[in-house]
């Protein structure tokens, strides 16, 4: 059994994983910014909440100190939270740029380095980055800016910390259908209109969250222990 934290774990793709992993019999940790959802899910998914925004470098400090102080060592982290908010490139505003900066790749970035002290020798790390980051998709500028941001970081982060026997890869998920679309303003009309699209790509359909989680649960296994820096791209064949 291993001690894992999701980030982002009361809705998509972090919720899937983090259902995932305890079904597995991991003990699992979950963050999420609103707190009444997080306890929610975390009843839900049978796991333990931590109260964190993922912008918030204090609270990954705070978080990393709680877990130090209770004797908690972590196996493995999935970085998971973020977000999605799609504007041309010409009417992009600097707000929604820093926060989406902030919150896909600083969050993490900073999170990471707060939990060192508490990750254990070997351990793995998972960054749930998107296929923006290597493919062109209109309105994404900055979000593929953000995810791109981390990947390049992570291989920096790969030869530093090897010593101290964490190795960090990364998954790329496709169109995945989560509550993102929605967050991002379009309409159930649009979202099904996008849905119908997907079906024209191999798999035939838009991807679920379920889609993602046995890449997540690999990378979060010994059986990828050699991998760094490496990226599983679950997109259902839409790159090609």
């Amino acid at each position: 059994m291993k001690t894992l934290l999701v980030t982002g774990g009361t809705s998509g793709i972090g919720y899937s994983a983090a259902q995932a992993l305890a079904a597995e019999g991991h003990k699992v940790y979950i963050t999420g910014r609103d707190d009444a959802r997080l306890q929610n899910a975390a009843i839900a998914l049978g796991v333990t909440p931590i109260l964190c925004d993922n912008t918030d470098f204090a609270a990954a400090s705070a978080m990393a100190e709680q877990f130090k102080h209770d004797g908690i060592a972590l196996d493995g982290v999935v970085l998971n939270a973020g977000i999605f908010y799609p504007r041309p490139f010409e009417l992009e505003s600097q707000s929604n740029l820093e926060l989406t900066i902030n919150t896909n790749f600083a969050g993490p970035f900073m999170q990471l380095q707060a939990l060192l002290p508490v990750l254990k020798n070997p351990a793995s790390v998972v960054y749930i980055s998107s296929i923006a980051a290597t493919k062109a998709h209109p309105a994404c500028a900055a979000y593929a800016a953000s995810k791109a941001a981390f990947e390049a970081a992570a291989n920096v982060m790969n030869l530093e910390l090897a010593p101290k026997g964490v190795r960090i890869n990364c998954v790329r998920p496709g169109v995945t259908l989560t509550e993102v679309q929605a967050k991002a303003g379009m309409t159930p009309e649009q979202i099904n209109e996008l849905a119908e699209s997907l079906k024209a790509i191999p798999a035939g359909r838009i991807l679920s969250p379920d889609d993602i989680v046995p890449a997540v649960q690999y990378l979060l296994s010994d059986a990828s222990s050699v991998m760094r820096a490496g990226c599983i791209t679950v997109d259902g064949g839409f790159g090609l």
